[in-house]
């Protein structure tokens, strides 16, 4: 009696089940789908400033924004992992900035086999012209969100970087020797 009840209730389970619309997943309301088309516009919203201008695209760009915060010359392998950016992309980036002399190599003292990167004179001045037009057109973009909305966005996102254990400072991959 049992069995044919739990076969019954199973029974009803299932037509009631094939009578709901089916779920489907909203990707505009989906978090990584969101995500991604953000960064997408706000990178390509961005880009303007120093391709237009300059005829650098965004892994170049990614490569001269990393070297200049930086203190130190580093790797390709580490500009590559801090921007989540493929390294072959970084790779060719690398060797259109080397060939516009915006970047040099410089040997490795640990390790004579391996080349860090660092930015050149003529390099290290598009940068310092460059970054304050991008935190203005960063600004720009945030001009939608209240000072304390940027602040409650800026830890929101700190708190997903964390989650997922990215490095989110210089000084912290610097310490923790991770890139």
């Amino acid at each position: 009696m049992a069995r044919t009840s739990n076969i019954a209730l199973k029974a009803r389970e299932a037509d009631e089940a094939s009578a709901r619309p089916k779920a489907r997943l909203d990707l505009f309301k989906f978090v990584p789908f969101r995500l991604n088309r953000l960064a997408a516009e706000v990178s390509s919203a961005l880009s303007v400033e120093y391709q237009e201008r300059h005829g650098l695209d965004i892994p170049a760009w990614r490569v001269i924004a990393t070297l200049g915060f930086r203190n130190d010359a580093c790797s390709a392998q580490y500009i590559s992992q801090c921007t989540r950016t493929h390294k072959s992309t970084i790779s060719r980036a690398v060797t259109m900035l080397l060939h516009e002399a915006l970047i040099e190599r410089v040997e490795n003292e640990a390790d004579r086999r391996e080349f860090r990167l660092q930015l050149t004179k003529k390099g290290r001045a598009l940068y310092e012209e460059l970054f304050p037009q991008l935190l203005r057109r960063e600004d720009e973009i945030l001009a939608c969100l209240s000072a304390q909305e940027r602040k409650q966005l800026s830890a929101l996102l700190g708190k997903i970087e964390r989650s997922l254990d990215l490095i989110q400072t210089s000084e912290e991959a610097d310490a923790k020797q991770a890139y």
